[in-house]
């Protein structure tokens, strides 16, 4: 009897172990299964979300521990775009980043302040809003780029640095209009905003690089290292959110601030990006898919009216922002879609905005329900509108990465055959293996997959008690060790 209350199933799910496992199987097939139909696992992720979810199965509820590691993923992924970046490149192209920036933008918010007063026919304050949900955007395609090794690419960089722009301007509509609502805007709020910003800002781009390269000077423990990075970004975070402004800027910008400190080949970079994708980043789209209902655009029309005018509107706002830019600087088609791809998804900043517009009451209607500055039909409207460009953004980004690796790197293996780069490290002192197998990582070029070789050198004094003297190769290309006699 113990035993069947034990085993009990109930929906939703209530153990912690049987609910952990059930995402991690989602985690685990749905990149599986989707690629063989060639459709970006993202998608998956939010789809399955959305199938198990409240609105759907109802298998799981969308409860504290789901919002805070979907936390932990959307901050990773501003986090992992800010450390990625190529410094250099950023730096040159930081003009073209703020073009970009200000045409995704403004292009939006014309056009979403335009559709809300003649189409939807809603107030200034709730149209400039809607308007500011699709200025912002998510790096949802990151990972992919980044998975197809172009993070270096001038495309990826001016959108990366697009996308701080506009976000942090779309945040300050939200918190001005969020103040209007409420009658707190003044000259004090502006003074206030502007230099808590300026605080933050100077605080991380000055100090966290001072403390990071103190604390890897003195700490070389892996496990130390990774707890400290995560620390840093939510630090970041922490600060942005009191300075005013969201926390996805104060984690792109904590980034920024260990970009140097951290070499994209090091094992310490591999552990932040296998953690991130393999943990973090889908739990936070399983979350964004556990939003998503279904229903709600079956049971008046106005809902499915405002998501369609919502989704058409962001999209195209977004296209034309990565086509004037694309114009402007002559780049390619792939570059474009890679732009589009990236910018077109709308999540982190956009469900911030919806959220507080919801939840910002003006008033009572006859009736006595609640006058919100964002309806029921814009809230359900946004899941859609998230599901449908984060869909559009996962496509063209993939598309566009593909054909730029395979223009950047038209043949890896036959350019790995032709360099033929092999690296020998020895392996006879075990305490100074880890930092030669480092530092072969961190040197060798990109195409060199199978190029590693360890070598362990018997001595003479084991060969002369009757053993033979041989000299031990390892590969990694097999598992297997190779021994050459001499």
């Amino acid at each position: 009897m113990v035993l069947l209350n034990v085993f009990e199933l109930t929906l939703p799910l209530k153990n912690p172990g049987l609910i952990f496992s059930l995402i991690l199987f989602i985690i685990l097939f749905a990149p599986i299964i989707l690629n063989k139909f060639r459709i970006p696992h993202l998608i998956g992720l939010i789809i399955a979300g959305a199938i198990i979810g409240p609105h759907g199965f109802s298998l799981m509820l969308r409860d504290s521990s789901i919002i805070l590691f979907g936390t932990v993923g959307l901050l990773y992924i501003m986090f992992l775009a800010g450390l990625e970046i190529d410094i250099a490149e950023f730096k040159k192209n930081s003009g073209k980043s703020l073009v970009f920036g200000m045409l995704t933008f403004t292009i939006p918010m014309t056009l979403g302040t335009l559709m809300g007063l003649y189409y939807l026919h809603f107030s200034v304050p709730t149209s400039v809003l809607l308007a500011s949900m699709f200025a912002s955007h998510t790096l949802i395609a990151y990972p992919i780029v980044s998975k197809l090794g172009i993070v270096k690419n001038r495309a990826v960089n001016i959108t990366v640095g697009g996308t701080m722009i506009t976000d942090t301007l779309a945040l300050l509509v939200l918190a001005v209009i969020a103040g209007m609502s409420v009658g707190e805007v003044n000259n004090q709020f502006w003074i206030r905003l502007g230099i808590s910003v300026v605080i933050f800002g100077a605080t991380v781009m000055l100090l966290f690089p001072v403390i990071g390269r103190w604390f890897f000077k003195n700490f070389d423990d892996n496990i130390s290292q990774y707890i400290f990075v995560l620390a840093m970004v939510f630090l970041g975070a922490f600060l942005a959110e009191a300075a005013g402004i969201e926390a996805i800027i104060g984690a792109f910008l904590s980034g920024l601030a260990l970009n140097r400190l951290i070499p994209h080949t090091s094992p310490l970079m591999n552990r932040i990006e296998f953690v991130g994708n393999a943990l973090f980043i889908p739990f936070f789209l399983i979350g964004v898919g556990m939003l998503i209902d279904f229903r709600a655009f079956f049971k008046d029309w106005q809902t499915i009216n405002v998501a369609i005018a919502m989704t058409v509107t962001a999209t195209l706002a977004k296209y034309l922002a990565a086509f004037f830019t694309q114009k402007i600087f002559g780049y390619s088609v792939d570059e474009r879609r890679i732009i589009f791809g990236l910018s077109n998804a709308q999540a982190a900043a956009t469900l911030a905005a919806v959220l507080v517009g919801y939840n910002i009451i003006l008033g009572e209607d006859a009736l006595g329900n609640p006058i919100r500055l964002l309806n029921d039909a814009v809230l359900n409207g946004t899941i859609l509108m998230i599901l449908v460009t984060c869909t559009i953004a996962s496509f063209v980004a993939q598309k566009g990465a593909q054909n730029i690796a395979l223009l950047e790197n038209p043949d890896s293996e036959s350019a790995t055959k032709e360099n033929d780069e092999r690296i020998l490290i020895a392996s006879n002192n075990p305490d100074t293996t880890e930092e030669l197998v480092n530092l072969s990582i961190t040197v060798k070029s990109k195409n060199n997959k199978k190029g590693l070789y360890t070598l362990n050198v018997i001595d003479e004094e084991a060969a002369a008690n009757g053993k033979e003297k041989k000299a031990k190769v390892y590969s990694p290309e097999s598992s297997e060790h190779s021994s050459s006699y001499r």
